[in-house]
């Protein structure tokens, strides 16, 4: 297990996956509370994102008796009720209770039933957190994909379901492979449905939403062969690097694209150019200077002090170069505030 306890709980995490799939159905092993707090976090996040489609999530509902003499009865009812919503597949997770009582969850989901069931382990107790429920469930889900020639088309791999900015990360990352001609074959996982997941492994390329999912990628690429790229692009110049190494992995020339996106790159430098020069006190992320500061130092020339205006590089980092235009129109209007 590779997160911090402290940030956020294993089954919400897995649950920011497999919630979307359109046409599954997530069940959580446990007590009526861990479904009531992940349902309300989950459907309060969407809504924030415009997005209105509730979560399907059932609870096993364990109770005090359960705990005591074993909750794998319950479990069993409640998968029969999931079944009777008709969907393509149910994905059963497991609550920290239902993990700490040693309920059997695979043989009870291993049952003979006319969709797949399948089970996800996110009893965090042991360990790990939020981050380690997204892998979990990533991996679990892989194996729902299935081989085939490669497409010449690209999957999206973990991207950040609950980051406000996801869509129009999509929108960026697709603009870009637009340049090299390729299309998005798959978001995996966001917004789609069984049928969807099963072409994961025709893609040619994946390009996973950042270098945490290093392990996703390898599993990914030992199941299907499918190479990937590290991480969405950052900053302008790791845009045209993200340009030329999608182009390499893929067998095409990106000298085109890349010429493409630094005009466009200097059209939006020259778009924000009254930032030239200002006074700022700048907020990142962690102590580092990372990258993309730098950069922006150096194209606009800031004159970093202890006062003034605070723009915030925000975490995650803006994605390519729509991303740093957004970023840099927010914090004019902090500046001229």
């Amino acid at each position: 297990m590779s997160s911090l306890r402290n940030e956020g709980c294993t089954l919400t995490g897995a649950l920011s996956v497999t919630t979307a799939v359109r046409d599954a159905v997530s069940i959580i092993h446990g007590p009526d509370g861990c479904a009531h707090h992940n349902f309300s976090l989950l459907h309060a996040l969407q809504y924030e994102n415009d997005q209105l489609v509730l979560p399907s999530i059932i609870s096993s509902s364990l109770r005090e008796t359960d705990i005591v003499f074993g909750g794998e009865e319950a479990l069993a009812r409640v998968i029969g009720r999931a079944q009777e919503r008709h969907p393509g597949a149910i994905f059963v997770l497991t609550s920290c209770v239902a993990a700490a009582i040693g309920d059997d969850v695979s043989a009870v989901c291993g049952e003979v039933r006319d969709i797949p069931v399948m089970v996800i382990p996110t009893g965090g107790f042991l360990g790990g957190g939020f981050h380690d429920g997204v892998i979990s469930a990533l991996v679990s889900l892989s194996y729902l994909g299935s081989t085939g020639s490669p497409s010449g088309m690209v999957n999206l791999v973990g991207e950040k379901n609950l980051e406000y900015e996801a869509d129009a990360n999509f929108h960026e990352v697709s603009r870009l492979l637009a340049l090299l001609g390729v299309h998005v074959q798959l978001r995996f996982v966001r917004n789609c449905s069984l049928a969807d997941i099963r072409k994961l492994g025709s893609a040619s390329l994946n390009i996973l939403r950042d270098a945490s999912l290093s392990g996703v990628g390898a599993a990914l690429s030992d199941r299907f062969g499918t190479p990937s790229l590290p991480a969405f692009p950052v900053g302008f110049e790791g845009t045209l690097a993200f340009l030329e190494a999608a182009g390499r992995k893929l067998g095409i020339d990106s000298a085109g694209a890349i010429a493409s996106e630094e005009a466009y790159q200097q059209q939006v430098i020259r778009r924000f150019a009254d930032l030239q020069g200002m006074s700022v006190r700048i907020r990142e992320p962690g102590s580092a200077r990372g990258p993309v500061l730098a950069e922006l130092e150096e194209l606009f020339c800031f004159d970093l002090q202890d006062n003034g205006p605070a723009p915030q590089i925000p975490d995650p980092l803006p994605v390519g170069t729509a991303g740093l235009s957004r970023m840099l129109h927010r914090w004019r209007r902090l500046c001229r505030a």
